[in-house]
């Protein structure tokens, strides 16, 4: 597999090519946010997670084929900052996690629940509702019919640990959900695309649950 998940701000984005989906990864500024493309092979529909940062950027990347809908994995306004540019320039729909709706700098068309899907053309992701980092946090996903599943976890999960949080009750809270609706539910082969930074597998984090539990961080 020639896709690494490596990229960084003002360099190439990565793509990961899937029998039916494929997935383009690029890096935005100023915080070095991951943003991706996701383009349905059948009918060349296009969804964003995370219109980030440097429209510019994420509407080269867009190209010819437009864009149906812009999906905000939660509130923080790193993520946001470009999704009103991007929505003036596609035509595209919002969506976000019902609880970090109001947090999110344009209108929301969808407030979106745990178990909800998101179409991209022929494929379907679905929505897991991951409280902690913030209210109304979500992750994305894509049980690949042809492959191994994959998991776009906004700032929930990262390779290393679970997302930021600011009190024991959120730690807890995302800790569970992380446990519970990811680990506990999807294989070691898991592949998952987070908010920032380089991804990972569930296999090469699982390990060090119980020692993420233990520091509280």
């Amino acid at each position: 597999m020639s896709y690494t998940g490596k990229v960084t701000v003002g360099g190439t984005p990565d793509v990961h090519e899937l029998a039916d989906l494929i997935i383009t990864k690029v890096a935005v500024g100023p915080m070095s946010n991951n943003a991706y493309v996701l383009r349905c092979r059948h009918t060349d529909e296009q969804v964003l997670v995370d219109a980030a940062n440097d429209a510019e950027t994420l509407i080269e990347v867009i190209g010819d084929a437009g864009l149906a809908a812009v999906v905000t994995t939660h509130g923080h306004g790193d993520h946001w900052q470009a999704l009103a540019a991007v929505v003036e320039a596609t035509g595209a729909r919002t969506l976000a996690g019902a609880d970090d709706a109001e947090a999110i700098g344009a209108p929301v068309d969808t407030a979106l629940v745990g178990g909800d899907e998101v179409a991209v053309g022929r494929s379907r992701l679905e929505v897991i509702h991951l409280v902690g980092h913030t209210p109304g946090s979500i992750a994305l996903l894509y049980d690949d019919p042809e492959g191994m599943p994959h998991l776009f976890t906004g700032d929930s999960l990262f390779p290393g640990g679970v997302g930021k949080t600011w009190s024991h009750d959120d730690f807890a809270s995302l800790i569970d959900d992380v446990e519970s609706k990811i680990f506990d539910r999807l294989p070691d082969e898991t592949w998952f695309y987070p908010g920032h930074g380089d991804d990972s597998t569930l296999g090469a984090e699982r390990p060090h649950l119980a020692e993420w539990r233990a520091r509280g961080w």
